[in-house]
């Protein structure tokens, strides 16, 4: 395909920038939020409210090269019942702290690979769960699945326990790409655990895929999309791959000369999102994709998208409470991080409190450039009317902050009557148009490529 060739006069193709799934990023979180601020923000929750439950399961049976995530390789079953212990006690100390009548909207268990949970395990964990706040009618459970970690037992657990959206890892069916990426992965094997996963009732099929990878090109992502087309899911992430070998020594296994150009992950991405489109997915936001009924294209239509650390969310609730190693939890009142690692967490909850270690107290235009930052990630305009009605600003100070975008993109933005808006052409720029509306010093952040 042929690219604006403003979007390399602006810079797409040598930027690196936060994707921008919390303002302030995690690099700016810091040491003055910790376990009594945490407790506080919890018993804050209103009475008989909705919140959104979090639960990380750090352990992987194989490390996949690829992935950046807080996880750690376990051949054996006894550190994982171990840790469902501590999260077990997290959740009591959870319990203690919770306002009544509070119930989920939304849980979700991701890692790491949380199907290494033997079938015991996954009930004894959702029940404690449930006896800390129940589902409401419409609430949705979902559980990253891996096909090659997922038997008949777990998934009939997994269901029985009211697991109704499930989230496949696909990244690439191409076999050199999956070895290149330490993640052997079999196109019969993927379709399989998917039908198995709908023939236990589960409503819902999520399914992640990776532009930007290894020995990637046109034909080949369109090879691994058709094929995932016929798994129908419900939903489809199509991520930009993090090169970031810097911060994940996994990822060195990579081979770098291997990668796709800027230029070129563009074109991976558009090949990709043509598929899409052209089988009736709606497109929403940067790089999700939904079938027409789906929740997430309900609540594009609807203007209620919102964006969190999983990525685009229809989930209405106003607090996301994470639970073990390196979860991160929102507030009204701001982010709160655990502890990283596996051991300082355990330490903590054995000692009676939370592992909160760092976090953000939100202060000043912080949750005015938020929100600004989540409605162009999500609808790619802001309204100022919504602006002046939810915070306290003026309409000039407004305006100079749309101006100042203006000023660096040109015509890639457009200030109407109604707000701030990104046209088509624009929309590759649009995590560099967000980064506008960042007030925090990114210079020594090693974000991954704007594209």
């Amino acid at each position: 395909m042929e690219h604006d060739p403003q979007l390399a006069r602006l810079g797409l193709f040598d930027a690196r920038v936060p994707r921008y799934t919390s303002y302030p990023t995690a690099p700016h979180f810091g040491p003055d939020v910790g376990p009594r601020n945490f407790a506080a923000w919890i018993e804050a929750v209103p009475e008989y409210s909705q919140i959104s439950l979090y639960l990380h399961v750090p352990f992987c049976r194989r490390l996949c090269w690829f992935c950046a995530c807080r996880t750690q390789g376990t051949t054996s079953d006894e550190p994982v019942r171990a840790y469902v212990q501590t999260l077990k006690a997290e959740l009591a100390l959870l319990r203690a702290h919770l306002p009544r009548g509070v119930s989920l909207s939304r849980l979700h268990w991701g890692g790491g690979t949380p199907t290494l949970l033997s079938a015991d395990l996954i009930r004894d964990l959702a029940n404690t769960i449930l006896t800390v706040a129940p589902m409401e009618a419409d609430g949705e459970f979902s559980v990253e699945i891996d096909p090659n970690e997922i038997d008949d037992a777990r998934l009939d657990a997994l269901a029985a326990a009211g697991m109704n959206r499930a989230s496949i890892g696909v990244q690439d069916f191409d076999p050199m790409i999956q070895k290149a990426i330490g993640r052997e992965q079999a196109y019969d094997l993927t379709r399989d655990v998917a039908a198995r996963i709908r023939d236990r009732g589960v409503a819902s099929l999520n399914a992640d895929i990776l532009y930007g990878l290894p020995f990637q090109t046109g034909p080949r992502i369109a090879d691994s999309v058709q094929k995932l087309l016929t798994l129908s899911p419900d939903r489809v992430a199509l991520y930009g791959y993090a090169h970031v070998p810097w911060m994940s020594r996994r990822q060195q296994m990579i081979p770098s000369d291997a990668m796709p150009t800027p230029e070129e992950r563009l074109s991976l991405f558009e090949t990709a999102r043509q598929l899409f489109l052209w089988d009736g997915y709606v497109e929403v936001g940067m790089d999700h994709f939904a079938r027409p009924e789906d929740g997430m294209a309900r609540a594009l239509r609807a203007g209620t998208l919102r964006r969190n650390f999983q990525g685009y969310t229809d989930d209405p609730a106003p607090v996301l409470i994470g639970l073990g190693a390196s979860s991160i939890s929102r507030f009204p009142q701001g982010f709160a991080q655990n502890a990283s690692g596996t051991a300082e967490h355990t330490k903590a909850i054995r000692a009676g409190q939370f592992s909160t270690h760092r976090g953000h107290a939100f202060r000043g235009e912080d949750l005015l450039r938020a929100r600004i930052i989540e409605a162009l990630m999500c609808d790619f305009q802001v309204s100022r009317a919504e602006l002046l009605q939810a915070f306290e600003v003026s309409a000039d100070r407004i305006e100079t902050l749309f101006q100042a975008a203006v000023a660096e993109f040109g015509d890639m933005v457009r200030v109407t009557e109604e707000g701030l808006r990104i046209p088509d052409r624009g929309r590759p720029l649009t995590r560099m148009i967000a980064r506008a509306f960042d007030a925090y010093d990114n210079s020594r952040a090693k974000h991954s490529s704007a594209i």
